[in-house]
């Protein structure tokens, strides 16, 4: 079992930033894929982005140029820098660790782009 524990969402006006940590613990693999996800009200969860324990970056196409994806494998932790933000990008945004055909989510944290 893995547990994924997200920090930093918040409120920010259209133009700003925001950096989302996520922190893994319990049985680890060194190969791992880890990444975030988001739903909007009314809408499906989509991934948008996501990096392998060698460090390949996966960007959805609304986010590319954007936000960045980052990890530190020694603590385990993954962060996405969120820059430009937009009101389309309002969510609960999710951090996600795969080990091949096992998943765990973190419980969600909620980013708000409002003026």
């Amino acid at each position: 079992q893995v547990q994924l524990v997200e920090s930093g969402g918040g409120l920010v006006q259209p133009g700003g930033s925001l950096r989302l940590s996520c922190a893994a613990s319990g049985s680890i693999s060194s190969f791992n894929a880890m990444g975030w996800y988001r739903q909007a009200p009314g809408k499906e969860r989509e991934m948008v982005a996501t990096i392998s324990s060698g460090g390949s970056t996966n960007y959805a196409d609304s986010v590319k140029g954007r936000f960045t994806i980052s990890r530190d494998n020694a603590k385990n932790t993954v962060y996405m820098q969120m820059n430009s933000l937009k009101p389309d990008d309002t969510a609960v945004y999710y951090c996600s660790y795969r080990y091949f055909q096992y998943q765990s989510w973190g419980q969600g944290t909620q980013v708000t782009v409002s003026s």
